[in-house]
């Protein structure tokens, strides 16, 4: 079987959230169940370089977009077995500056269309003719469209299936319906008979979902979530539509990148055989931190984009009370304004509980993981989740709302029976989270049965074997 993956990002060579991450461990996964998978992505200029010294140029050749005719090159590499094809032109894809951002930028629609472009020309400029292009959020939903209407009367593309999957309904890629003919190249019927039109606008994202064999998300709960008003962003009804399409996959995590037993970032390796150590992570933690040290003080973790989506309102709106209650309070992350300011304001008002570290940094979220007793995802909706699974990696145990991915990887813990890996409520409500919190703190003054619960979370097979062998079963059937 054979897979092109089209994504964006990847880790390491270009990321700025979970899509990327997803990108670098499934086709690894995928590639150890017997899959011929490649990747394929643009060239940043803000991949590493001690990445870009290994690229190996391969082919040139120009791409139309629209009635531009645009130089592309096509580099490789191979990283932990996959091959990696990287699409290069800096016109589109070298963006300098202080902060040099993957996307936001007023040309992303004539950006991503050139990609989406140089993907199809590729095939056969690599002769690697897939059995499925496998694509990933609104950056390559144009690809299945412009596939059936410019390549399907080629001998060798017509067999191709297509597989989309949604990270995140959010981001749908909507642009003024002007790029139909300047960049898409595409007949005004697409437009006109609804396919791809959004509110008077083209939508990427609703052509993948059209025009894909395939539609899968990043969870099972989340497929059912967005085929609700609340929760579909006004694609709900298409998404209806088209259930018969729609597969939710949960996402996995990558062990070997994030394995408390020799993770080079944690202060002290251990493993669910030796938990005591994890311990020693909480108080060398606290210390770096600036908290008062003592293990016997509930440390709850949050590392987090610092956005509406996360409930952080929830948060914001308890905070008081929260304050009022025997724990400590570690935050990591970047966002809205209004979050980074209220737990800075947290910060300086109570310094022996609560520290704040607005900024991106990979190592103290590791050590966040590793040294907290418990972690709070409290999400408004949450696509699948990863937090809450390296939480859990790790030993820490998760705080969530049941929406999403979160509810599908997080057992709330029963004191019937003593199973569960977790702690979660249902509504979107401060006090509901309030008393959540209450709950896990209450529950760890019972240091035995807090220990069944960390041996239980670590315990939680979140790797991505099994989502990589879903995925085989979703290929094959396309195929059949």
């Amino acid at each position: 079987m054979k897979v092109l993956y089209v994504t964006s990002e990847c880790w390491p060579f270009a990321k700025t959230g979970g899509l990327g991450d997803v990108a670098y461990a499934l086709p690894k996964a995928l590639k150890k169940e017997g899959v011929d998978v490649r990747v394929i992505l643009p060239k940043y200029s803000t991949m590493p370089n001690y990445l870009k010294e290994q690229l190996k140029e391969i082919a040139v050749f120009n791409v139309k977009v629209g009635w531009r005719n645009q130089y592309c090159g096509i580099l490789e590499m191979e990283l932990d077995g996959v091959k990696f094809y990287f699409i290069d032109n800096e016109y589109y894809f070298k963006r300098e500056g202080e902060i040099a951002y993957l996307y936001g930028y007023d040309d992303d629609a004539e950006r991503y269309t050139f990609f989406s472009n140089a993907v199809l020309e590729a095939i056969s400029i690599l002769n690697f003719y897939p059995d499925i292009i496998h694509m990933n959020d609104w950056h390559t939903g144009m690809i299945p469209l412009t596939l059936k209407e410019k390549f399907s009367n080629l001998e060798k593309y017509k067999n191709i299936k297509t597989m989309y999957t949604i990270h995140n309904l959010q981001y749908q890629g909507v642009f003024a319906n002007k790029l139909l003919g300047d960049i898409l190249d595409l007949p005004d019927k697409y437009l006109y008979n609804g396919d791809i039109e959004y509110y008077g606008g083209v939508s990427f994202m609703k052509s993948g979902i059209v025009f894909s064999d395939k539609v899968t998300t990043v969870s099972p709960t989340y497929t059912n979530e967005i085929q609700t008003e609340f929760y579909g962003e006004g694609l709900d009804g298409l998404l209806r539509s088209n259930s018969y399409k729609l597969k939710g996959i949960l996402n996995g995590i990558d062990y070997d990148l994030n394995n408390p037993a020799i993770d080079k970032d944690t202060f002290v390796n251990y493993d669910v055989n030796n938990i005591d150590k994890k311990f020693e992570n909480k108080v060398k933690l606290q210390k770096i931190l600036g908290l008062d040290q003592n293990p016997d003080i509930p440390l709850i973790g949050i590392v987090s984009r610092l956005v509406s989506q996360k409930g952080l309102d929830l948060i914001s709106y308890i905070m008081p009370e929260i304050m009022r209650e025997n724990l400590q309070v570690v935050v990591l992350g970047t966002g809205e304004p209004q979050y980074q300011s209220m737990f800075n304001y947290y910060d300086s008002k109570y310094p022996n509980k609560v520290s704040a570290r607005i900024t991106f940094d990979s190592a103290l979220a590791q050590q966040i993981y590793a040294g907290s007793d418990m972690f709070l995802m409290p999400s408004l909706f949450e696509p699948c989740g990863i937090g809450q699974m390296l939480a859990m990696r790790y030993g820490t145990l998760p705080i969530v709302r049941e929406t999403g991915g979160l509810k599908d990887t997080v057992r709330s813990y029963n004191k019937y029976t003593g199973e569960g890996n977790g702690f979660s409520f249902q509504n979107y409500n401060a006090h509901d989270m309030l008393y959540c919190i209450q709950r896990a703190i209450e529950l760890y003054k019972d240091k035995g049965t807090w220990r069944k619960l960390v041996i239980n979370a670590m315990n939680t097979d979140s790797s991505w074997k099994k989502s990589a062998q879903t995925y085989i079963k979703e290929y094959q059937e396309m195929l059949d």
